[in-house]
């Protein structure tokens, strides 16, 4: 028979669950930890329960729901391989919710809880859409208030207390069309856009981040031109700018505005940079936990906007650089011990202080 945490972790990749479609996978979770002994919550597609009572509180967060299946793979129906565990979800970031929740049930076979205060942990929909049905968003109001989070991704266990932003820009150049044969009647908005992105080529945002390193700007879309034989009066294209803690993302854009000939607008800046300082309980309660890390930033975005108030760190099983691919996999040892490291970073994080900071 397989360790209980596989088998659970089996049982979520078995579910079906894309953003949208997390009812399922929900109520089999919610029914998981019935007779636990955990106080149990459910609001839509977000469950949630806790151990202990009162301040302070430490929340445990991941997500239930999953990208869609690569074409031509059974991605719902989970693989043991050389000791790895294949499915969609296995990584991004299924393993970190049946760690992070038989981490807590184990505490509670054990008897143990906080002495004050309380661990919750909440598994939240639609993180993976982006957009304004993020089941987190939806849940903390809903939530007490809270002193620090872990935030279950794929860190191979490596506590991250840094996370860029990501800011997307829009850029309107505008020309005057004309007939091609008589060019010179006319501007051409392709060529302002064309110097505007060499200029972005060459073009600092700001100082690298320590931990994160400098932020990045890349243009990743252009479209211009209606016809073969017209000057075009109209060219767009987009950039993609991955920001670092202490940067404004309205006040890159003005910036930018001003640089530029195109006309600059966000399309997109709900996804701040964010980041805990090293000396915060939490991120010490990683480190004594995981003696072998150290701390590091991530490029990639997560819940964590979502409590950008709060020490955070992200921290969980799996590699990164296997979230949404074909052959997502996670090694079924990294699994266990993520289960072990978050009993040991709860433990340590209650007993480090009176207040738990």
């Amino acid at each position: 028979m397989p360790h209980p945490t596989i088998q659970l972790l089996k049982e979520l990749i078995r579910h079906r669950s894309l953003s949208h479609q997390e009812n399922e996978i929900a109520t089999y979770l919610e029914s998981y930890v019935q007779d636990t002994g955990l106080q149990r919550y459910r609001l839509d597609n977000n469950v949630y329960f806790s151990l202990g009572r009162g301040a302070p509180r430490l929340l445990l967060n991941s997500h239930l729901d999953v990208v869609p299946p690569a074409e031509g793979r059974q991605q719902f129906d989970p693989e043991e391989i050389q000791g790895c565990l294949y499915g969609r979800g296995a990584v991004d970031a299924k393993s970190s919710v049946a760690a992070m929740t038989a981490a807590l049930l184990a505490l509670a076979r054990q008897g143990w809880a906080p002495a004050r205060g309380q661990v919750i942990a909440a598994f939240t929909a639609c993180e993976e859409t982006g957009g304004e049905d993020n089941g987190l968003k939806m849940l903390r109001p809903h939530l007490p208030p809270l002193d620090a989070a872990l935030v279950g991704e794929p860190t191979s266990l490596q506590p991250v207390v840094a996370q860029k932003g990501l800011l997307i820009l829009k850029a309107l150049a505008r020309g005057k069309s004309a007939h091609a044969a008589r060019a010179a009647l006319g501007v051409n908005a392709i060529t302002i856009a064309a110097a505007d992105i060499a200029l972005l080529q060459t073009h600092s945002l700001g100082d690298a981040d320590p931990v994160l390193g400098p932020p990045t700007m890349s243009v990743t879309t252009i479209e211009g031109g209606s016809a073969r034989n017209m000057v075009p009066e109209r060219c767009v294209f987009y950039v993609d700018i991955r920001t670092v803690p202490g940067q404004s993302h309205e006040a890159i854009a003005q910036h930018l505005n001003a640089l530029l000939r195109s006309e600059v607008t966000i399309h997109s800046g709900r996804i701040i940079p964010v980041s805990t300082p090293t000396d915060a309980r939490i991120v010490q309660s990683c480190l004594r936990a995981l003696p072998s890390t150290a701390p590091m930033g991530s490029p990639t975005a997560s819940d964590w906007i979502h409590l950008h108030d709060l020490p955070v760190v992200k921290i969980g099983p799996g590699s990164s650089a296997l979230s949404h691919t074909a052959d997502e996999h996670v090694a079924i040892t990294e699994v266990l011990q993520a289960q072990s490291a978050y009993m040991r970073i709860i433990k340590d994080y209650f007993s480090a202080s009176p207040d738990g900071r």
